[in-house]
């Protein structure tokens, strides 16, 4: 299944990804009466850290639609569901006890605009967009979205034996 997955090392922290999953989400045509003068509440989040060597190094939180999602098991009203691989939120069915926040061991799921229900990335598939927009609207290519499936028999060899697989 395809996941949105980032490179830390190109991220700019510029938070484009951010403004970009606001918008596609915001139910809007233009960007700038969606966004202008609001604070906007984007699916995923920009974070900035220090790696081992104390260089600051910036990264994209975005639901990692897990195989075995806690989150899911965790929801007391069947409100977080799996539609296609991809976890989905039912704003209907959730009441806001937000016991699938701190069951994410991603830190991805986060209140609403609201406050009142939960929201999270669902790769824009109810939206607009066709392919999460936070990947389209990156300058640097930072965050990608394939599938990185478990190698085959074959792949795996082949990486072992040029030395990259350990």
């Amino acid at each position: 299944m395809k996941r949105v997955y980032v490179n830390e090392e190109w991220c700019l922290a510029c938070h484009l990804c951010e403004y970009n999953c606001a918008f596609a989400n915001s139910g809007m045509k233009d960007m700038v009466k969606a966004l202008k003068g609001k604070k906007i509440y984007p699916r995923i989040q920009v974070e900035v850290g220090t790696d081992e060597n104390s260089r600051a190094i910036s990264y994209a939180v975005s639901c990692r639609h897990c195989e075995e999602p806690l989150c899911v098991k965790a929801c007391i009203t069947g409100a977080l569901h799996i539609e296609d691989g991809v976890i989905c939120s039912d704003r209907e069915k959730c009441v806001g006890c937000y016991t699938c926040i701190l069951s994410c061991p991603y830190g991805c799921i986060m209140p609403s605009e609201e406050g009142n229900v939960i929201q999270k990335c669902e790769l824009c598939t109810k939206n607009e967009s066709g392919q999460p927009a936070c990947v389209a609207g990156c300058p640097n290519r930072a965050i990608v979205f394939e599938d990185r499936g478990v190698p085959s028999e074959e792949e795996a060899a082949v990486m072992e034996e040029e030395g990259g697989a350990e």
